[in-house]
């Protein structure tokens, strides 16, 4: 097996297991929706309990690992793509052949590493390396760290911008990734083209909606 096929196949591994823990984390992230109080209450047992186990940990540590896959793997597979295409065509048809963002990929991948550093700075690190505030049960009190980020519009322009680019992401990746693995099969196309339409659908209006709702009914 051809290196540049081994590499496809790494990031399209790293990539699905980065589409199971995004399910994980946006069911976590739902209980934002619940009535302030109870919200607090239950997203700061949610925080302290995921900080706390074991096997969060190791899972943890593999989702950095494999973040850090997929980047590089898509960066080596980006430039060897430059290589083998290096001859320039006068008429440039590839808009007639793929969508826009297939083609932007590389841009998309930028706005969401981008997102990602910020998202990481202003929740992880603050939660596992400042002292934060604790609330009445005696856990670090990251919901009034969320609810105050979601209070500043620009903000959740950034946070939306962001959900947006991995949407498009996600949307080329998964049938990518679905080709190189082998489970594209033409009998099943239309209906593994809904799933993967349906995932992004989902998983892309879960994250939009928590900070828009919590922009515009927290006080």
């Amino acid at each position: 097996m051809k290196s540049t096929q081994i590499q496809k196949i790494l990031m399209a591994l790293t990539g699905f297991f980065l589409c199971i823990f995004l399910v994980i984390h946006l069911l976590g992230n739902l209980q934002l929706l619940l009535p302030a109080e109870k919200a607090k209450t239950s997203f700061n047992w949610y925080s302290h309990f995921l900080s706390g186990n074991i096997l969060i940990k190791i899972i943890e540590i593999l989702l950095f690992v494999s973040v850090a896959a997929h980047i590089v793997y898509a960066l080596i597979l980006t430039l060897n793509a430059k290589k083998a295409n290096g001859q320039k065509y006068v008429y440039d048809r590839r808009g007639t052949a793929s969508k826009w963002y297939s083609r932007n990929m590389g841009m998309l991948g930028s706005l969401i590493l981008l997102f990602l550093i910020i998202h990481l700075k202003d929740f992880w690190y603050q939660y596992k390396f400042t002292d934060l505030p604790i609330d009445e049960q005696g856990y670090k009190d990251l919901y009034s760290i969320v609810i105050e980020a979601y209070r500043q519009w620009w903000y959740v322009l950034i946070y939306l911008a962001g959900i947006v680019a991995l949407g498009f992401h996600l949307l080329h990746g998964f049938f990518s990734a679905a080709r190189t693995l082998g489970v594209y099969n033409p009998k099943y196309v239309k209906g593994f083209r809904i799933f993967g339409w349906l995932y992004t659908g989902i998983i892309t209006a879960g994250f939009m909606i928590i900070p828009v709702y919590i922009h515009l009914t927290i006080i």
